[in-house]
């Protein structure tokens, strides 16, 4: 994947409002692409938060997954308060009423 791919991923991803939240698999496939790690590549790499709003993906059953390269610890607690200040709520790691909340691309 390119640098191009990155930063169409990124144009997708300013789409997602707040109190929205998207996955890896959805922003793939709103570019017809199937390379759900390369979006997670391009997730970590953002050179443009907070406008391209990475703590808005999550991953396809709900759960919060990583933030900033990291899979644990603070920076996804620095998500989880994130999504939370947006109204997007997640307990035990997953965001509630999961399918309300997921932004649609079409």
């Amino acid at each position: 994947m390119s640098d191009n791919f990155s930063e169409q991923i990124y144009l997708q991803l300013i789409k997602v409002p707040k109190g929205k939240i998207t996955t890896y698999k959805a922003l793939a496939h709103s570019l017809g692409s199937r390379a759900y790690q390369a979006v997670g590549t391009a997730m970590k790499n953002n050179p443009y938060a907070p406008k391209v709003p990475c703590h808005r993906v999550v991953l396809s059953d709900g759960s919060i997954g990583g933030f900033m390269g990291k899979k644990t610890g603070k920076t996804v607690t620095k998500k989880i308060k994130m999504l939370n200040k947006e109204g997007v709520k997640v307990v035990n790691g997953k965001v509630v009423n999961f399918a309300s909340k997921l932004f649609d691309f079409e």
